[in-house]
């Protein structure tokens, strides 16, 4: 098994090591949940410090034009196009990724009729489905979910399938899908696919554009960085913007939004999908995330991620601890995070989070280790499976103050 002596040793050739500078991270602790809440960058705080008191403080409402508050959405979308392969003009932040999880699976399921049913994998991510689920209830169920084994997508897309709802990475065990092939699959069979990118963005290379996907939504708040509860974003293709009519069709989203006319006329352009007033300070905050993430190559990101879950692996089953592998073991199954499987996996979390390992928990046995390579170190993995050891050979987590659950996991 690699030594910490060898960790150190990578850490000190890492190309990404001088990113980790740039982020506020607690002396004493290591964080692996980078895949639920993103760091702290650096900048953010004097950013937001300098909106508050020049723009906002001195500008009052005259900030709307003098420091083009209003292009926010558009400006910082355009610079997540560029991490997850998107040209200019296809990417908007806005909401959060439930709601634009319904504009857009509203607006292709009204595209694509007479097709009706809206195909998504068994144990996607909650949020997904309730939606789904919620767009059904709300149309008197002319549309309806089908979730199929993910392994089963492709087969399961048939004459009915309007829009094929997936998650390119997992939230509970890391494992990856296929993007250009399955896309390219529902494209052949007539259906219009959706893409929640929410552990993919900023974690590893995407390519929408390339992939032809038609539409993608994502959060600003995991690896973006952007902040607890940060503006998610949305993505639509270029070709299909002027087909597909706003499901919300709030203010903003006008092609003359300050016309105040009575009768909504869509915006040209993907501005057609905003909503309400954006939220300044927070899409301020993300874009600083965004920045910095922007500056590091995103393959050497992905080369990091993927040489810190192998190493995790690696030392978890040297340490031949009782832990089930929930995550694929070849790397490039799998997003930017690695998972094990322990009926007391939520009291390890527990233990582990009084050593100053910060991991997380989902139920029903789960705890999941999320890398994020511009501030995680190859030490840290290291010194995380040292501390997982000592909690599992001396039952740490059998204590009470362990068991009992917290609202937040």
């Amino acid at each position: 098994m690699l030594s910490r002596a060898e960790a150190l040793a990578l850490d000190a050739s890492d190309p990404l090591a001088p990113f980790s500078k740039h982020f506020l991270l607690p002396q004493g602790i290591v964080y692996l949940d980078g895949n639920s809440l993103g760091a702290l960058p650096l900048a953010t705080s004097d950013r937001l410090v300098q909106l508050v008191r020049k723009q906002w403080g001195e500008a009052l409402i005259g900030g709307w034009t003098t420091h083009d508050w209003l292009t926010l959405p558009r400006r910082v979308g355009d610079k997540i196009g560029r991490l997850i392969g998107a040209d200019t003009g296809q990417v908007l932040v806005a909401d959060s990724t439930s709601i634009n999880l319904l504009k857009l699976l509203a607006g292709a399921v009204e595209l694509q009729a007479p097709r009706s049913v809206i195909l998504s994998q068994d144990g996607n991510f909650p949020t997904d489905l309730y939606i789904a689920q919620g767009l059904a209830a709300l149309s008197g169920h002319r549309c309806r979910l089908r979730t199929v084994n993910p392994s089963e997508i492709c087969a399961a897309i048939d004459a009915e399938t309007a829009v094929v709802l997936l998650t390119e990475v997992d939230y509970r065990n890391g494992a990856r899908l296929d993007m250009a092939a399955i896309t390219a699959c529902a494209h052949e069979r007539g259906a219009l696919i959706l893409w929640d990118l929410a552990h993919s963005a900023g974690a590893l290379p995407v390519a929408l554009d390339a992939c032809a996907v038609d539409l993608a939504v994502g959060c600003g708040y995991k690896y973006l960085n952007g902040g607890p509860g940060a503006p998610a974003f949305l993505y639509v293709a270029h070709a299909l913007q002027p087909r597909l009519r706003p499901f919300l069709t709030g203010w903003l989203g006008h092609a003359e939004p300050f016309a105040f006319e009575a009768d909504y006329r869509p915006a040209a352009g993907i501005e057609r999908f905003l909503c309400g007033t954006p939220s300044i300070l927070s899409l301020v905050a993300l874009e600083c995330g965004v920045d910095l993430l922007l500056e590091a190559p995103m393959d050497a990101i992905r080369h990091k991620s993927l040489a810190l879950g192998d190493l995790f692996i690696d030392l978890v089953e040297g340490a031949r601890l009782d832990f089930a592998l929930a995550s694929p073991r070849e790397g490039e199954g799998r997003g930017s995070q690695v998972c094990l499987r322990h009926p007391q996996g939520y009291a390890i979390i527990q233990a582990l989070i009084r050593r100053g390992v910060i991991g997380d928990f989902r139920s029903p046995d789960v705890l999941r280790f999320g890398f994020a390579p511009l501030y995680n170190r190859y030490t840290d993995i290291w010194d995380a499976v040292a501390a997982l050891t000592a909690v599992m050979d001396a039952a740490e987590w059998d204590r009470p103050e362990f068991m009992r659950r917290q609202s937040v996991t």
